[in-house]
C-alpha cells in the first residue's frame, strides 16, 4: 500500500484545551464487537486533544452501532463515522459510511513520537493533516510508514484477536467492506 492509497483515510479536527482527567489512572477506550472485546488504552499525555474527543464522543454513546467500514487484511481496520456509519441508524447507508464525522470542529494534528505497530490507534483524516474528528484506524500490522503523518493516540492492550477477526475489504476497493462488522457498545473506562 503507498502513501496516496492511504491519504484516502478519512477525517476529522479539532480545537479543544487540553483535557483534564480527574478519574485515576489512563482512559481506556472499551470496544465490544460481535467477536470479542478491544481494550485500548488512550494516550493523553501525547495526544490530549484527539483523547478528549474520543472520550466526548464515546459517553455521548456516538460509537455504539458504528460499523468498520473500512479494513485491509495486513494493514488496518477504519472505523467512527458517527454521521453515516451507523448501522443502528434508521438512515443508515452503507455507500456513505467513511464520508463523515461529527457535528463538532476538526481537531488539529499531534504528530508524536509513538510507532505505528501492530495494535496503534490513529487518527483517520483526509489529505490535511488538521482535519480528524471522530473516525479512527487500528493498525493490524507494521504501518510505520505511517509515523509523523498521522496522529497516534492509542493502543490495544487486549482484544486484538477481534480485530483481525473483522471482515476484510477487498484491496482493488481499498479496503471497503460490503457486509461490515460493526461496534456493539464502546465505553469509557478509567485504568
Amino acid at each position: 500500500m503507498n502513501r496516496r492509497t492511504f491519504a484516502a483515510l478519512a477525517l476529522g479536527a479539532t480545537l479543544f484545551a487540553a483535557p483534564a482527567f480527574a478519574q485515576d489512572g489512563n482512559p481506556h477506550l472499551i470496544l465490544t464487537l460481535e467477536d470479542g472485546v478491544v481494550d485500548i488504552e488512550l494516550l493523553p499525555a501525547i495526544a490530549p486533544k484527539h483523547v478528549e474527543r474520543i472520550v466526548t464522543l464515546t459517553e455521548e454513546g456516538l460509537y455504539n452501532g458504528v460499523v468498520f467500514h473500512r479494513v485491509i487484511d495486513g494493514f488496518m481496520a477504519q472505523t467512527g463515522d458517527v454521521r453515516n456509519g451507523n448501522a443502528d441508524s434508521p438512515n443508515y447507508n452503507l455507500q456513505m459510511a467513511g464520508t463523515g464525522g461529527s457535528e463538532l470542529p476538526n481537531v488539529e494534528a499531534e504528530f508524536n513520537s509513538e510507532s505505528f505497530q501492530r495494535g496503534a490507534v490513529g487518527a483517520a483524516r483526509s489529505s490535511d493533516p488538521n482535519s480528524f474528528n471522530s473516525q479512527f484506524f487500528i493498525t493490524t500490522a507494521d504501518a510505520s510508514f505511517l509515523d509523523g503523518q498521522y496522529t497516534v493516540f492509542g493502543k490495544v492492550v487486549s482484544g486484538m484477536e477481534a480485530v483481525d477477526a473483522l471482515e476484510k475489504g477487498p484491496q482493488e476497493q481499498n479496503g471497503a467492506v460490503a457486509n461490515p462488522d460493526r461496534i456493539v457498545s464502546a465505553t469509557i473506562e478509567y485504568k
